[in-house]
């Protein structure tokens, strides 16, 4: 069971009240708003990421880009095989190319979905990233570690720092 102390959230839509009560719960909330940009920083972590925009998941995988620390890290949220399958090609390797590099070196498994919230929950995935997996992939692979940017991005699903 993790302490609740060591489980830090963060929402840039958090109200002042939702922030008290999840504190008055003795949850750690960040204190700014990291783009997703969060290092695990050595120790196993799970990250709850349901309904988030690709920009997320891809800030995350590059702010881990080591097959160390991405082998500790573990994502439950939007598929990453339905964002290959939902986006050309040349849009995903330009504007996500942290997603695109690591689809060789993922494990992915859909989360069940229910009758009732078909239309809501039915693209969440548990993702983990086998550290064997991760190793095999060309060293190429590993080379870029430019912060994404997302100039040419249309529709880039997140709320920014600041705004």
């Amino acid at each position: 069971q993790v302490p609740p102390a060591r489980c830090a959230l963060f929402d840039p839509a958090f109200s002042a009240r939702e922030a008290a009560a999840l504190r008055a719960l003795g949850l750690c909330l960040l204190p700014e708003n990291e783009e997703g940009k969060h290092g695990v920083e050595g120790s196993a972590t799970l990250f709850y990421m349901v309904h988030c925009g690709k920009a997320l998941y891809n800030n995350l995988l590059w702010s881990n880009w080591s097959p160390e620390a991405l082998s500790k890290l573990v994502i439950i949220g939007n598929s990453f095989r339905g964002i290959e399958e939902r986006l050309l090609s040349r849009i995903l390797e330009r504007d996500y190319c942290y997603i695109a590099k690591v689809l060789k070196g993922v494990e992915e498994v859909a989360l069940p979905s229910h009758p009732r919230y078909l239309d809501t929950f039915n693209d969440t995935s548990v993702h983990w990233f086998p550290l064997d997996k991760l190793q095999e992939l060309s060293p190429e692979v590993w080379d870029c570690v430019e912060e994404p940017m997302y100039q040419d991005c249309e529709d880039l699903e997140i709320i920014r720092k600041g705004e």
